[in-house]
């Protein structure tokens, strides 16, 4: 995050936009850790850090008095040093987390595909063994035909 130096501090609309586009950022993120399937604490830390700080943007983003719009009254050196690092770490453990979601996610989809195809191939065997067997009883019942008078195993009891 670079702003142009103008007479009185950086340039307000490089700030806004960057502030706008951090708190866009913030708030896909936050989206995106809702709808991943880890509801664990890690999750709702990241959640509630990407709530503080979007609340914190919009604070900086908006003048506490009208008159002073025009003013560029912004944070100090070390306290926009400071919110940057902070912005910093939680992207990175933003990104960290979300890595890590995804590669699980990827396992999961991988596991599960294996399990279809398995599951796939036992009810194509199943019902190939099926057909033979069917196949094998319609050319028993179509052949040669058994005279009445012999023997069956049925017969001797």
């Amino acid at each position: 995050m670079r702003f142009s130096v103008v007479e009185a501090g950086y340039d307000r609309r490089q700030v806004d936009a960057c502030l706008d586009e951090l708190d866009l950022r913030l708030r896909r993120l936050a989206a995106r850790a809702e709808g991943v399937a880890g509801t664990g604490r890690e999750w709702d830390r990241i959640r509630l850090d990407a709530g503080h700080l979007c609340d914190y943007l919009r604070r900086r983003a908006a003048p506490a008095d009208p008159s002073d719009a025009d003013v560029p009254a912004g944070p100090s050196t070390a306290e926009r040093e400071a919110a940057e690092r902070e912005a910093a770490d939680l992207v990175a453990r933003a990104r960290a987390e979300l890595d890590a979601a995804r590669e699980e996610a990827r396992l999961v989809r991988e596991e599960a595909y294996a399990e279809a195809l398995r599951a796939r191939r036992e009810f194509e065997a199943a019902l190939l063994a099926r057909r033979r067997r069917e196949a094998r009883v319609d050319e028993i019942l179509s052949g040669a035909r058994v005279p009445a008078d012999t023997p069956t195993a049925a017969a001797g009891r």
